[in-house]
């Protein structure tokens, strides 16, 4: 049992070698809590910003690229109908397509998470009644 117990420590010269080790654990305990509490937080949302920017940047270049896409399609497909004073159609119905993409997703982001289904409990009083129609599945 003797190999479980905590080893023995010689008394210290007076305290002071003590007191300063005790100051110097302090310390690094400090650094430490705040580099853990502070720095390695803000590493994560660096790392959360910059997938983040590089996703929608890369949604942003392929909504305009199929946006382009649209726009020539219709001034090739379309022949001789959307030639001469109506030549500028393809690029109205394109700039509107445009906007309601934008739309939809200004409409999305401030509409905020969507509600969270759950079952729910006897408890619930918006829950239907016990033997009710809306209560069987």
């Amino acid at each position: 049992m003797a190999g479980h117990m905590a080893p023995k420590h010689k008394k210290s010269d007076g305290g002071t070698g003590g007191l300063r080790r005790s100051g110097d654990d302090a310390f690094k305990l400090t650094v430490d809590y705040l580099k853990q509490e502070a720095l390695d937080p803000l590493k994560g949302l660096g790392r959360f910003l910059l997938w983040g920017l590089t996703g929608s940047l890369a949604i942003a270049v392929g909504i305009l690229l199929v946006l382009v896409g649209i726009l020539r399609l219709l001034q090739t497909e379309t022949g001789t109908a959307l030639t001469g004073d109506w030549s500028w159609v393809p690029y109205f119905a394109v700039a509107l397509l445009g906007v309601g993409v934008a739309g939809v997703a200004g409409w999305r982001i401030t509409a905020g998470p969507g509600k969270r289904k759950q079952p729910r409990t006897s408890k619930d009083p918006e829950a239907p009644a016990i033997g009710t129609k809306e209560g069987i599945n």
